[in-house]
């Protein structure tokens, strides 16, 4: 058996196009147009290759971007300073500060500052707090793509039971929640559980974000799962150059699970879309008109 591969390219970018359709609406029918502030402090070369990325996806839905370019050594008081002129700018829907932020700064005083409505990342605090109790708001991005990902090969996951390596913020925490509420049985399991390949193998839908390469191998996957592959880590390639490898041994699983996604090319193409997905409803709700079902 080979897994089917579940193309984060082609299903982020028909995601888009749908967007961009809803954009184009919003624009006709209410003259607003969804529009993003990008916030970077310093020119770290993988922030700025992000950043360049978010943008021209946001260009191409018809959006507006602003490029908010800080140097690295911002005190703290300052970069609090341009959130606050952004939370208070109506034609600024979306505020997203990419992160890692230099050491002066603390990010979580950062996020916290962000206006929740604007907040299309879906880190702050609140947005956390409505996503534990299931209220509306916004969803962090990456969680969300795993979600659309896994339901493009099974829309319902009732009963089932899921499996999530990894406990950050970012991903762990809020994928589980977003499984609970697709009525799975959910594991949050991490590097320091026991038995963890016991523990995965339970997994009809396992989600892994642990940050460690290669970790899940194909002994560790129940046949015929949904596998979704968070991890990015470049490694060294037998000829030299560095290769990109998830946290899922890809070869191995692939000829156990169900469905698999690629790295590059799964999650990470799907969390660009679902940014624009955030910044439209983020736009709707700040203009009081209902979100598109998208």
């Amino acid at each position: 058996m080979t897994a089917t591969i579940i193309d984060g390219k082609a299903i982020g970018a028909e995601l888009r196009g749908r967007i961009a359709t809803e954009v184009e609406r919003l624009k006709q029918a209410h003259g607003v147009t969804p529009a993003i502030a990008v916030i970077l402090v310093g020119a770290d070369p993988a922030s700025e290759v992000y950043v360049r990325s978010k943008t021209k996806a946001v260009a191409a839905a018809g959006m507006h971007a602003f490029d908010c370019k800080l140097p690295a050594g911002i005190g703290a008081a300052e970069l609090l300073a341009e959130i606050a002129r952004l939370n208070a700018d109506p034609a600024v829907h979306g505020i997203l500060v990419q992160l890692p932020l230099p050491p002066q700064i603390d990010p979580h005083k950062v996020i916290a500052a962000i206006d929740p409505d604007k907040d299309v990342d879906g880190f702050h605090p609140l947005n956390a707090g409505r996503l534990a109790r299931g209220l509306p708001g916004l969803v962090p991005c990456t969680p969300l793509a795993c979600v659309i990902l896994a339901k493009t090969i099974r829309p319902s996951f009732v009963g089932l039971e899921t499996v999530v390596i990894g406990r950050s913020n970012i991903v762990g925490k809020p994928v589980a929640q977003l499984m609970l509420m697709e009525d799975t049985t959910v594991t949050i399991a991490h590097l320091e559980t026991r038995h963890l390949p016991d523990v995965c193998r339970r997994g009809d839908v396992l989600i892994v974000a642990a940050g460690a390469p290669e970790l899940v191998r194909g002994g560790w996957v129940k046949p015929g799962a949904i596998v979704i592959d968070v991890g990015i880590n470049r490694m060294p390639g037998a000829d030299g150059k560095s290769r990109i490898v998830g946290d899922v041994a890809f070869e191995e699983v692939q000829k156990v699970a169900g469905a698999i996604t690629p790295v590059p090319g799964g999650v990470g193409p799907m969390t660009i879309a679902c940014l624009l997905l955030n910044t439209l409803r983020a736009a709707c709700t700040q203009h009081g008109l209902p979100a598109p079902e998208i």
